[in-house]
């Protein structure tokens, strides 16, 4: 359903769109013409899906860009163009986080010659055809509390409240590739998310190798992009945590006034912030049924007098 399909008939409106893109007007026999679904609003298995909004504007992007395999980025693997995309909805299906099932669907081109009619009868036969995207995305946030992603304390696939949490792409900047590969990140058909990343992944391989590399000026400012951004996450972090902690201390003296602070701090010293948010909502929670309940003051100023005087109660 979601794998390449492949479409043998070439409709007139076809040609039109596809003769866009060539030096000398086609015939319907001079290309193989066939509809792909390149990616979709689903959890993938790197725990991140695209938003809907995503998928419409990547559909106006991708039309016009070429089709490769595996990423590889030389012109000898260039095997056929899109020219034209929609952002589709699958009636009765839904994501595995319960949402309805969107998919962007495309239609792709090749002419047929003797050199890709082995690939054409792959295509045909059902072998190739897993997909996988190459773009890049302004916002990476949170599904459940809508931050951006490495702010919050939220878990790549765990369930809060029935919701399973993932990483939502939003707001594409660059579609420049699609390919075919073996095993796409997303299930129904596959997707690689942000170029900056796969080029620091390269980096990170080519220095676990050894020896001397030469970085680009692309790489070093990919580098340091990075390097500046994590310094920023690890920041707030840090704030969250001393909030955190220091909320737990003021619940622990009204909850457990029995308990000394330099123990409490040996407890807490370790904990990731899960933990400490669980700790400090049970502590919290216990101080609060701990503190006796303010008496309600009379409306009457003798009412009010009475109730200063009398010893068995005290403001707070």
């Amino acid at each position: 359903m979601n794998n390449n399909i492949v479409s043998p008939a070439v409709s007139s409106d076809d040609l039109e769109m596809i003769n866009r893109y060539t030096k000398k007007e086609l015939s319907s026999d001079d290309v193989f013409v066939f509809s792909v679904v390149l990616c979709d609003n689903d959890i993938d298995r790197d725990g991140e899906r695209f938003s809907d909004a995503a998928l419409e504007k990547l559909s106006e992007m991708f039309v016009g860009v070429t089709g490769i395999t595996d990423h590889d980025p030389k012109s000898k693997n260039q095997t056929a163009r899109i020219f034209s995309a929609a952002a589709e909805r699958v009636g009765g299906k839904k994501t595995s986080d319960g949402r309805d099932y969107i998919r962007l669907k495309a239609k792709a081109y090749m002419p047929r010659t003797t050199g890709n009619a082995d690939f054409i009868r792959e295509l045909e036969g059902g072998i190739k055809k897993e997909v996988s995207v190459g773009c890049s995305v302004k916002r990476k946030y949170c599904s459940i509390c809508g931050k951006d992603t490495g702010v919050c304390s939220h878990v790549k696939g765990k369930s809060y409240g029935g919701i399973i949490c993932c990483n939502v792409l939003d707001d594409p900047a660059d579609a420049y590739e699609w390919s075919f590969v073996a095993v796409p990140a997303q299930r129904e058909a596959g997707v690689i998310k942000n170029y900056k990343g796969d080029k620091n992944m390269d980096i990170e391989k080519r220095l676990s190798e050894g020896g001397e590399i030469t970085l680009s000026a692309e790489e070093v400012q990919a580098i340091t992009g990075e390097l500046r951004s994590l310094r920023e996450r690890a920041a707030d972090g840090d704030t969250y945590r001393r909030r955190l902690k220091a909320d737990i201390t003021k619940a622990a003296v009204m909850a457990l006034p029995e308990l000394r602070k330099d123990i409490l701090e040996v407890m807490v010293k370790n904990m990731n912030v899960i933990q400490l948010e669980e700790l400090c909502s049970a502590l919290t929670k216990r101080a609060s049924a701990a503190v006796p309940l303010r008496p309600q003051l009379a409306n009457d100023r003798q009412s009010e007098k009475n109730c200063v005087g009398n010893n068995d109660y005290k403001r707070i």
